[in-house]
């Protein structure tokens, strides 16, 4: 694995972003681990965070592209943060977009907040965690209403490996639906054979038991 996938999964748990125990998400099911990027709440995690999401969008996606959109609310912290860093860490000057819940009527106007959107422009979404795809189902015709746009592709931060609406994970459904790749920073398979026991600052966050929970969730709702 990677080092800077390990150093991810070691600053998710830091920030305690990444939890283990009992959860019961939107969708109703019950997960054994919980991922909240609501949790990066100072400038130096926030700073981290988009370093990492910069170099894990470089791998994937290059720098030939214009703007990063970050759907409201929680990617709009995470696209100004990682077109600061990219700008620090690749010399690109990337513009950051993303879109109101609410159109506004007055002074700075319309459904979006930050760069508008250009005929041409090339577009990558970022996104904390992707589990039904229902945010990019929201978002895919907002961002298509404004501008005649190519979508280069969706960066998360943890692909959590369970099914969509199908058999298939989300991530993968998406890219099948709309055309355009997705990707991740680390996937819950790696961020279990990194920490199944293996103390981490003197805590085994996945122990027997707690692995024997993530695989049964898995067997429940793993994508094939």
């Amino acid at each position: 694995m990677e080092s800077y996938k390990q150093e991810f999964i070691e600053f998710m748990v830091d920030c305690n972003v990444l939890k283990f125990g009992d959860f019961t998400l939107k969708s109703g099911r019950k997960s054994p681990f919980f991922m909240n990027a609501g949790a990066y709440v100072t400038g130096s995690q926030l700073m981290k965070l988009g370093e990492y999401y910069a170099k894990a969008i470089h791998d994937h996606y290059g720098t030939d592209f214009d703007v990063l959109f970050g759907p409201a609310y929680k990617g709009i912290p995470l696209s100004v943060a990682t077109v600061i860093a990219f700008s620090k860490l690749y010399g690109k000057e990337i513009r950051y977009c993303s879109n109101r819940k609410e159109i506004k009527d007055h002074g700075d106007t319309g459904i979006l907040l930050g760069s508008k959107l250009q005929d041409g422009d090339r577009v990558v979404i970022i996104e904390d965690v992707t589990t039904s795809g229902k945010s990019i189902e929201e978002t895919f015709p907002i961002i298509k209403e404004q501008a005649d746009v190519e979508i280069r592709g969706l960066m998360v931060s943890l692909n959590r490996m369970e099914r969509g609406k199908s058999e298939k994970s989300a991530l993968v459904e998406i890219s099948e639906l709309y055309g355009f790749p997705t990707a991740a920073i680390v996937s819950m398979a790696e961020v279990t054979e990194y920490l199944y026991n293996k103390p981490y600052n003197g805590t085994v966050y996945i122990d027997d038991d707690c692995k024997a929970r993530i695989d049964a969730y898995y067997e429940q709702y793993g994508a094939k």
